[in-house]
């Protein structure tokens, strides 16, 4: 039997739509409420680590903290 594991995702607004983010690896997913882009991010996490390599997933994510800058743009 495989050990559930624990990921960590952070949620926004873009526009009319929320996005869910994992942290743990490069996968998202959005829909018309949080509770819905979270379900999708699911759906889309389950399926990436279906082919996977173990070695691309972090299993820890620590202390993140989001941050605010400024661009210019050309």
């Amino acid at each position: 039997m495989k050990q559930a594991a624990i990921y960590q995702s952070v949620v926004y607004k873009e526009g009319k739509y929320y996005v869910a983010q994992c942290l743990n690896v490069d996968v998202s997913s959005f829909g018309g409420t949080e509770r819905e882009a979270l379900a999708n991010l699911q759906e889309a996490l389950e399926l990436y680590l279906e082919d996977a390599p173990a070695e691309s997933i972090a299993t820890e994510v620590t202390h993140p903290s989001v941050h605010t800058f400024r661009l210019q743009h050309a």
